[in-house]
């Protein structure tokens, strides 16, 4: 098959590299990929947003599938832009069509969708610059810490957690009437605080039958201890040490089933991958928030543990033939370390030379910011590459990342030293 997938970050270079070990795999494109993806497939210029280069795309190279790596085209209806096309209707978009992507797209929707199907979540109301007021004397019932969701796409950076009352006044105001977060913070979603520890669970559905790959943690703080600015994320685990049996149990029973039901009775058309942000609080888990996609990082230490071939996991999404698969998961546990450009996640420089990673060993060197230029590979964005492990346990896994990590140089780069402090 050809196989095509939408992305230029970790987590595509980590579904591009899982699909080119399948014997399925006759040729693969990455649409715009990265200079890690250029290894093992055909980059091709073209945007994640520009449907009719993608058009062309597919129909030049006789694409028979497409996978979407990120949020951004499936909000935009990219499934829904096959499916009205006489020309490309006939190829299988792994991402669910526009109305289901809105669980992502909009904080509200998800919520009110976790309402309708008595998901497990925080308390919440939503509010406009109409209703500033009534946003204020909301918060005004709640105790600290305040938890404000910009209600669109917002990059993973939408939501302030906030310890003050006069402060969570000025941000919502921010938000509401100073766009801070441009039209993503139109609406504001205004939250309880759930006191726990966080883990993701991540789905796969063919629109009636599912399964649970394995979990992940990811660390989404610029410092270490999970102090300063939130990112997109500097690392993860899997799977998580205290998802016992027990607990997974009730995630499957309480939320991963009720959710895919919920897409089938809402009439809400889902083929993809629904990544399921939760907290532990007690015993027991609750919804933070629903991606309409992997995660990233986490891709980066999911997909090493799959061990089935992942383009027939997919095919069987496509076809609706999921329940007829047996996942096939590797034991050990996975890292991740992602280095990111000095500076980020504010301002920050592109272009610097990345040296050192033909002198890893015994990991995975997944690239996200970064691309080729004059036959070197340099930085482009400001998570630029993961070293993922494999060890009996997490420390075990992460002393492999950290000591290849050490073996990696661009000016400025960073990256956390104490991932897995909080297990």
């Amino acid at each position: 098959m050809n196989i095509l997938v939408l992305g230029a970050g970790g987590r595509e270079h980590a579904i591009s590299l899982k699909i080119s070990q399948s014997p399925k795999t006759s040729k693969l494109f990455v649409a715009p990929g990265n200079a890690g993806t250029s290894q093992i497939a055909t980059n091709v210029e073209v945007g994640v947003n520009d449907f009719e280069s993608i058009k062309q795309l597919v129909l030049k190279e006789n694409i028979d599938l497409v996978v979407v790596g990120p949020e951004d085209p499936l909000v935009n209806g990219v499934h829904d832009f096959f499916l009205n096309d006489a020309q490309l209707k006939a190829v299988p978009v792994i991402g669910p069509e526009k109305a289901a992507a809105e669980l992502e797209g909009s904080k509200e929707f998800a919520k009110e969708f976790m309402m309708r199907h008595n998901i497990p979540t925080a308390a919440y109301q939503s509010f406009t610059s109409e209703t500033l007021e009534e946003g204020y004397a909301f918060l005004e019932t709640l105790n600290p810490p305040y938890v404000l969701k910009a209600d669109g796409l917002a990059a993973g950076k939408g939501v302030l957690i906030l310890q003050d009352l006069q402060e969570a006044k000025d941000e919502l105001k921010s938000m509401l009437v100073d766009s801070k977060f441009g039209n993503a913070s139109a609406t504001v979603v205004i939250e309880e605080f759930l006191d726990g520890i966080e883990l993701s669970c991540f789905v796969l559905t063919d629109g009636t039958n599912y399964k649970v790959l394995p979990t992940a943690k990811d660390y989404k703080r610029i410092g270490e201890g999970d102090t300063g600015l939130n990112t997109g994320g500097m690392g993860a685990i899997s799977p998580v040490p205290f998802a016992d049996r027990a607990f997974m149990d009730k995630i499957e029973r309480k939320i991963a089933k009720p959710t895919v039901d919920g897409l089938k009775k809402d009439n809400l058309p889902y083929v993809g991958f629904i990544f399921i942000g939760l907290i532990k609080v007690g015993e027991e888990p609750k919804v933070i928030e629903y991606n309409v996609r992997m995660g990233d990082p986490e891709t980066e230490v999911v997909m090493p543990r799959l061990k089935s071939d992942l383009v027939e996991v997919l095919l069987a999404m496509a076809n609706g033939t999921l329940d007829q698969v047996d996942l096939q998961i590797d034991e050990r546990a996975a890292t991740t370390v992602m280095a990111v450009s000095g500076g980020y996640p504010e301002a920050y420089e592109k272009g610097k030379e990345i040296t050192g990673t033909e002198n890893i060993e015994d990991s995975i060197v997944f690239h996200a910011g970064t691309k080729l230029s004059d036959g070197k590979v340099v930085t482009n964005g400001g998570r630029v590459i993961a070293v993922t492990s494999f060890g009996k346990d997490f420390k075990e896994a992460l002393k492999t990342s950290y000591q290849n990590m050490e073996k990696l140089h661009f000016d400025g780069m960073y990256y956390r030293k104490d991932l897995g402090f909080d297990l």
